[in-house]
């Protein structure tokens, strides 16, 4: 068993145990041996990050939310620990882009990109993952910051987009995107109008293609097409609420 190999099982590991930076830091080692990551591969880094960085993003909604319901003598307290979630929220989500634009897309690589590496499933996947994270770290950007973030968000999204026409409608790493990126467009640049016109063309064009669905991402991409539809139903609620205000 090579040092790969040795790396996933430790990632695969201490995601049973729950213990997602050591996850983590296993999956930074796989993704520095270089090459494609396999979908197995791909996912666990993602799993890995998702967690670790969930984990901040949670804390700071909770430490966030307590700022204006506590005397001023308790808010320094508070202020603090906001402020180094928000420095761990910004780490992790810096070297994991730089990990993603290094190995992942060799964005900065002036020599001919490996193949394997142009599928539009790959770039697709790593793309969209880059726009997960430049979006999370928008939600604790300040004022002076946060303007760059949304646009390498958005960059990173319409890459992936452009990519995704190439992948089947159904396709669950397609349909991923359709969901995040509607969700980037509904809270972070508050285009409401956008965020459903992504959301309900994603799961028009999957339905229209159902027959095509392959038997082993049945189940993902369902889920996926269930989370859009959900979405939608929420989205088009509020937008018609806002319409009878203006109404009235």
């Amino acid at each position: 068993m090579d040092n790969r190999e040795l790396n996933v099982q430790e990632a695969k590991l201490a995601e049973q145990a729950e213990r997602y930076d050591d996850m983590k830091l296993a999956m930074e080692k796989v993704v520095k041996c270089g090459g494609k990551l396999s979908p197995e591969e791909r996912n666990l880094l993602s799993v890995a990050y998702k967690n670790v960085c969930g984990a901040r993003r949670s804390s700071w909604r909770v430490v966030t939310s307590m700022i204006n319901k506590i005397d001023d003598k308790k808010k320094a307290v508070v202020n603090t620990m906001k402020k180094n979630i928000e420095d761990e929220l910004n780490q992790i989500c810096s070297d994991v882009l730089v990990l993603i634009d290094d190995y992942c897309l060799n964005v900065k690589d002036p020599e001919p990109k490996d193949p394997e590496q142009e599928d539009p499933e790959h770039k697709t996947f790593f793309n969209k993952m880059k726009g997960d994270y430049y979006r999370y770290q928008v939600e604790v950007a300040g004022e002076e910051t946060k303007q760059a973030l949304v646009d390498e968000a958005r960059l990173a999204y319409e890459a992936a987009n452009e990519c995704a026409n190439e992948l089947p409608p159904t396709h669950p790493v397609r349909l991923g995107l359709a969901l995040n990126f509607s969700v980037f467009y509904y809270e972070i640049e508050n285009s409401p109008d956008k965020a459903c016109g992504l959301a309900k063309e994603a799961f028009d064009n999957a339905i229209a293609d159902l027959d095509n669905l392959k038997e082993d991402s049945y189940k993902d991409s369902t889920l996926i097409m269930q989370l859009l539809r959900d979405n939608l139903t929420l989205w088009t609620s509020s937008l018609g609420d806002e319409n009878e205000e203006q109404q009235e």
